[in-house]
């Protein structure tokens, strides 16, 4: 790995990780996984974390755009009634980044099957992804009826699901407007939590008479004008129904059903389309049990195969499909005798082209931490292409370089054999069991990167376990706030998630909860060493710890 980051690349594992999609964009990235998940929501989220906690490299692409998006609160899920749907969608992505999953803000707009049977997914920006497996958890859209206030209010004054919303209603003056024969259908619910029901049927075609006569039997108090508009009182709250006939109906909420619509279009391309859905009121994606449509590899979880599905199933059948995944992919691994780890396969492809993916230069902050020390036993973590490693072993250091490519170890060793240098190469991901081999160093440095985070650290213990007493720990990394930034998804992707891996923050926070062992000398923010290629990033992140001999 060198110091002159190139534009568009980030850090991973002491690399360079692809391009954070910002205002300054960089090179169109491609990046490898095992599989790419469509949407972050629930359905979404729970399979990713399904997949995740089975050790498959999981990114989930979110645009932002949940159907419940409107809605302040969500209902009948168990242990997280009257929620906000954003605190899950935060808490969800928290507990998918705890076990190594990313989750990339940005946009697909489009999939296709390459001839390796794997899949190819575009995102904004020009970037891709390249997966063994797909799930589209994208959910369905609401077509609303054509009446004034019905958009405006939808999700808060204007409802449609008795589950979702009914008890917040209960007892309260209901106005339902039929628009669909469908629409008819959750009535009988509505007409239980309250006995202040008016049905408007502003559009009869299709409805079953026999029904609307029991309704009007039992009390509901039937219209056939059809609606103008939606009323809001002074407060910006529903107040009531405009008739076409300037009659006006008096409502604390407003009932209105939606035609749905599959979020399918970005599939189009494998020859996955929508069928029509037996109530005529929509059109969703058709799975089989496991949750994989006629498209062998390609999965769908979520309303998007059945819109009835509120939050908490949803999420169920995400799990599920997602257990379904970690199936085909282990199946797959047996016939084949393998166990593919697909981070390595992302950093391999990423080591595997002809020219250099970054400078020869050693990293400027180590070199100005490291000069004045005597040289002895030293780690490098993530050594990538080898800059670092090299230098340290040219200035007396005796070197173990590791890497989760192979690939990229086989350019050190090119180098390293040109210069007439001996430096220990060991393949391995710092979340390995014993991934630095035996023994402990005077300099352990992990620049410019991070590795998996896990619920249990393992590979932060096994990082303090490598310094030896009176040892140094150095970490450097770019500072990433820049990347913490809002991206517009129509426009671009942002291909790293750095919330997925083990950044100095947390490095800082596990070292100060033991000060009986570890000394922090420097944690400051600084500017890059003069000569960095990269425009993304202009400051350094420099931690510099001391192990306490004992």
């Amino acid at each position: 790995m060198s110091e002159n980051l190139e534009q568009g690349q980030h850090p991973h594992h002491s690399h360079h990780h692809p391009g954070d999609g910002g205002a300054q964009q960089g090179p169109a990235v491609q990046r490898y996984c095992d599989v790419a998940i469509i949407g972050g929501s629930a359905a979404g989220l729970t399979a990713a974390l399904q997949l995740a906690r089975q050790r498959r490299s999981v990114i989930v692409i979110d645009d932002g755009t949940p159907r419940n998006a409107p809605a302040a609160h969500m209902h009948g899920y168990l242990g997280r009634d009257g929620a906000a749907p954003s605190d899950l969608i935060r808490i969800g992505r928290e507990e998918v980044r705890s076990h190594g999953g990313e989750v990339l803000a940005g946009r697909v707009t489009g999939v296709r099957r390459r001839e390796d049977a794997t899949f190819e997914i575009d995102l904004t920006g020009g970037h891709t992804l390249i997966a063994r497996r797909v799930l589209a958890a994208t959910g369905i859209s609401d077509e609303l009826p054509s009446i004034d206030g019905v958009a405006e209010q939808w999700g808060r004054g204007v409802i449609h699901c008795p589950f979702c919303h009914g008890f917040e209603v209960r007892d309260q003056r209901l106005v339902q407007i039929v628009t669909h024969p469908m629409n008819l259908h959750p009535t009988t619910l509505f007409r239980h939590l309250t006995d202040q029901l008016t049905v408007v049927l502003h559009d009869a075609r299709g409805v079953d008479e026999d029904v609307v006569a029991t309704l009007a039997a039992s009390g509901v108090v039937i219209e056939r004008t059809a609606v103008r508009r939606v009323r809001t009182g002074s407060d910006g709250e529903v107040c009531g129904v405009e008739l076409s006939d300037d009659r006006i109906l008096d409502a604390d909420a407003v009932v209105v059903g939606s035609q749905f619509r599959a979020r399918a279009d970005v599939l189009a391309g494998l020859g996955v389309k929508a069928t029509a859905h037996p109530s005529g009121a929509g059109d969703v994606l058709v799975v089989d049990p496991r949750g994989e449509t006629a498209v062998p590899g390609v999965y769908a979880a979520g309303n998007v195969t059945d819109p009835s599905l509120q939050v908490l199933p949803s999420a169920a059948h995400g799990g599920q499909v997602g257990a379904m995944i970690a199936f085909s992919l282990a199946d797959e691994d047996l016939r084949n005798a393998a166990r593919p780890s697909g981070e390595e396969t992302d950093w391999n492809h990423r080591y595997g082209g002809s020219d250099r993916t970054w400078s020869a230069n050693p990293n400027g902050t180590l070199v100005h931490e490291v000069s004045a020390m005597t040289p002895g036993r030293a780690l490098e973590v993530g050594a990538g292409e080898g800059a670092d490693a090299l230098w340290l072993a040219e200035q007396g250091w005796a070197v173990t370089a590791t890497d989760i490519s192979g690939n990229a170890l086989a350019r050190v060793r090119a180098e390293a054999d040109h210069r007439k240098l001996n430096v220990e190469l060991l393949r391995s991901d710092a979340n390995d069991p014993a991934p630095f081999g035996t023994g402990s160093y005077d300099l352990v440095s992990l620049q410019y990167g991070s590795f998996k985070r896990t619920p249990d650290q393992r590979g932060l213990r096994s990082l303090f376990a490598a310094v030896a007493p009176g040892g140094t720990l150095l970490v450097v990394h770019h500072d990433l706030a820049p990347m913490r930034a809002p991206v517009d998804v129509a426009s671009q992707t942002r291909m790293y998630d750095p919330e997925a891996f083990v950044g100095v923050e947390e490095i800082a926070a596990a070292l100060s909860e033991d000060p009986d062992t570890w000394h922090i000398e420097t944690q400051e923010t600084r500017p890059r060493p003069p000569g960095a290629a990269s425009t993304h990033h202009v400051d350094d992140v420099v931690l510099r710890a001391t192990r306490l001999a004992r």
